[in-house]
């Protein structure tokens, strides 16, 4: 990605696509002077900061007019990129969308790359690498939940806890550095291993707290991979449709017509389950349900949340125990389906679970009420503090814990106290590179690319 700042860039900031306004975006030092050459209204050179101007782009060359616009002109630095910004709102037809980009590119503008806007808007201050990366998880977000995660990171909650996370350590290594290098200052307080190891206890447990808590954060961003289980015939098929309130499924009293994995998404409360409906478990000749069965297993492993369908109407039989076999250590929620019938299932089997039938809107309601209350994902909704989502900088995250438990081992080993600092400043540094702090320009272009061309 290029890193001249000194570029006036151009890009459009809405879908290209046939709507009734598209935005085209332009930052830099000659923004203003630029849009101001293909503009026919008020000179733009001479309006104030944050106003809007009606006229209409012209031709750069011939000077014909190609659509009717409103201009906002934003003058720095109280803008996006802290760089003067104009955007043009244009009729949103493709054709007439690029016609006027293109005039801004002819009058003097770069197109730009991918996630330049937001680039600059880090690399001039305006925001650090937490709040970038919040900007992307709020474009992707596609539930309650997920957006007030990725508002916690646009709020700058994020860069707040790091910040007095790396001032802890700061000090600590500050400290240490005072011990090595002025041992005979008699007002220094003489550092042990047995005074610094509480500091750099709680810094690990504040860390582990961080990262089991960003865990279950990370489950509600990206949805709830939910897998639908339960030997043939028992009304997963019926339920998937239920939750989707469509017939994605085909639903047959035929047992094994699943055949292959079923997928759907549904906003529950706020928080997205990712569902499967998988192949009825069992074991079968048939190549193709075999296969499917296969898959079913594989997705097992992967769920976040099971649900493990029982029919209410029948007992419990030898293909209901393979399955609860290949459910040992897995925590999942029970439902009894077809309560519309005799209900034959054994007593045990009916403790804690819901009881439904997928015709029942009641049955629905109850279902949500259940499925939110065992994921137990209240605390980490209500408290966002140093609640951390995204896969980089949990990545860097686990990262400092580990430099965090390597200094605690140099500590149980008796090591000498510089041998404590060395994990110490890579922590500090793992946490810097979180918001920016401790950067390279790979890492910057890699990061940015994966932004659309108006962010």
């Amino acid at each position: 990605m290029s890193n001249l700042l000194s570029d006036t860039i151009v890009g459009i900031a809405t879908a290209l696509t046939n709507n009734a306004i598209s935005i085209i975006r332009v930052s830099g030092d000659d923004a203003v002077s630029i849009v101001n050459k293909i503009f026919k209204g008020k000179n733009l050179e001479k309006v104030k900061s944050h106003t809007i101007n009606y006229g209409h782009i012209i031709d750069f060359e011939t000077k014909e007019i190609i659509d009717e616009v409103l201009v906002n002109v934003y003058l720095a630095p109280k803008t996006y990129t802290k760089e003067n910004v104009v955007e043009v709102n244009c009729h949103g037809g493709i054709f007439v969308t690029n016609q006027v980009l293109e005039q801004i590119v002819s009058a003097g503008a770069r197109l730009a790359e991918a996630g330049e806007f937001t680039k600059r808007a880090f690399l001039n201050g305006r925001i650090d690498l937490t709040k970038a990366e919040a900007v992307m998880d709020m474009i992707a977000s596609d539930s309650r939940k997920s957006l007030s995660l990725a508002n916690s990171g646009l709020r700058g909650d994020i860069k707040m806890w790091i910040d007095e996370l790396r001032e802890k350590i700061l000090n600590l290594i500050a400290i240490i550095n005072v011990n090595i290098d002025y041992p005979e200052y008699d007002d220094v307080e003489q550092l042990t291993n047995e005074i610094i190891k509480p500091q750099i206890e709680s810094l690990r447990d504040l860390l582990k707290k961080t990262l089991d808590k960003s865990k279950d954060a990370s489950v509600i961003k990206n949805g709830i991979n939910t897998v639908i289980v339960g030997k043939p015939n028992v009304g997963k098929s019926s339920l998937l449709n239920m939750l989707l309130s469509e017939n994605k499924a085909i639903v047959t009293n035929i047992p094994g017509t699943t055949r292959d994995i079923v997928e759907g998404k549904v906003n529950m409360s706020g928080i997205t389950l990712n569902l499967i409906d998988t192949a009825g478990i069992r074991e079968t000749d048939d190549i193709i349900e075999r296969i499917g069965v296969e898959k079913s297993i594989q997705k097992l492993q992967e769920a976040d949340l099971i649900l493990f369908v029982f029919d209410g109407s029948n007992k419990i039989d030898e293909e209901d125990f393979k399955l609860l076999k290949l459910l040992d250590n897995k925590k999942y929620l029970k439902i009894v389906n077809k309560n519309d019938l005799e209900i034959k299932l054994e007593e045990e089997y009916l403790k804690d679970a819901v009881m439904i039938n997928t015709y029942s809107n009641d049955s629905i309601i109850k279902l949500e009420e259940q499925i939110l209350k065992f994921l137990k994902l209240e605390d980490v909704t209500q408290n966002l503090s140093g609640v951390i989502t995204n896969t980089r900088q949990l990545g860097k995250l686990k990262e400092a814990y580990s430099d965090i438990l390597e200094a605690l081992t140099n500590i149980e080993d008796d090591a000498f106290i510089d041998f404590i600092e060395i994990p110490l400043k890579s922590a500090w540094t793992h946490l810097g590179e979180i918001t920016g702090e401790v950067s390279n320009d790979d890492l910057l272009d890699e990061l940015f690319s994966k932004f659309c061309l108006g962010k």
